[in-house]
């Protein structure tokens, strides 16, 4: 009789969990990150079908990399538990911080179970609030631990990157437009340093947007809409490097004189 394979619950763990980093890594990043009147969320995704941004209820929405149909899941499950809470209790009763929790519990169930693979997804769970100050972003890895996030934050494929792109240049008070820009230009960069060209073709866009009269805040960004957003970040850019080329010449000019 052959003597069984042992493996010690610590590296099965370590065993997994690197197998579900792999299949996150694999997916487009998505970014999300305050804005003067919400939170912005941009992704890189060619679909016009399969959305990685969805609203979930009056003022949250999700986000999510990794496996379409597993992600897909939980967000049908968050939908329906918000459904199911608001209709119980009261409409304020739903929160991102509940649902957080629910996926949590889902995702550690899952990750700690022997019996099934663990779920490649990492999610984003966003409410946006009466001021800035009242925002809240949870990011949701692999494990079911929760992080609280603040600013911004970006998962999948080089999530490393994008997030210290975004610390170094994030601030407070952005308007949409300068929000844009920056996830634009954070998700152009490639592995080696390099920046690439991201069309609006190539992205989706949405936004809580605490300012709208509705109380549902969630928006798609779609269209000439997005469209206009990316050609005013283009003209802005043309405008200060022509200010930056005025400001030369002048300085040029004094210096001859």
């Amino acid at each position: 009789m052959t003597t069984p394979f042992y493996v010690s619950p610590q590296q099965a763990m370590a065993d997994r969990a690197e197998y579900a980093r792999k299949g996150i890594a694999r997916g487009r990043s998505v970014v999300v990150l305050q804005y003067a009147d919400g939170i912005l969320f941009v992704a890189e995704n060619p679909s016009r079908a399969l959305h990685k941004v969805s609203e979930i209820y009056d003022r949250i929405a999700f986000a999510a990399v990794g496996k379409y149909n597993e992600f897909e899941n939980l967000r049908i499950g968050g939908v329906r538990y918000a459904d199911l809470r608001g209709y119980t209790y009261d409409r304020d009763d739903v929160t991102a911080r509940g649902l957080a929790n629910v996926y949590a519990q889902t995702l550690g169930t899952i990750f700690s179970s022997a019996a099934e693979k663990p779920y490649e997804v990492e999610l984003i769970v966003a409410e946006v609030g009466d001021g800035p100050e009242d925002d809240q972003i949870y990011r949701l890895p692999h494990d079911g631990s929760i992080v609280d996030e603040h600013g911004s934050v970006a998962v999948g494929g080089n999530a490393d990157q994008i997030s210290s792109y975004l610390d170094q240049r994030h601030r407070e008070g952005l308007t949409l437009a300068e929000a844009l820009k920056l996830a634009v230009e954070s998700l152009a960069r490639d592995n080696n340093g390099g920046e690439r060209s991201l069309t609006a073709e190539q992205l989706e866009v949405a936004v809580l947007d605490r300012t709208r009269p509705q109380q549902r805040k969630f928006k798609r960004v779609l269209g000439r809409q997005l469209a206009r957003l990316l050609e005013s970040e283009g003209a802005a850019a043309e405008a200060d490097s022509a200010a930056e080329g005025e400001s030369s010449a002048e300085e040029s000019s004094d210096t001859e004189e």
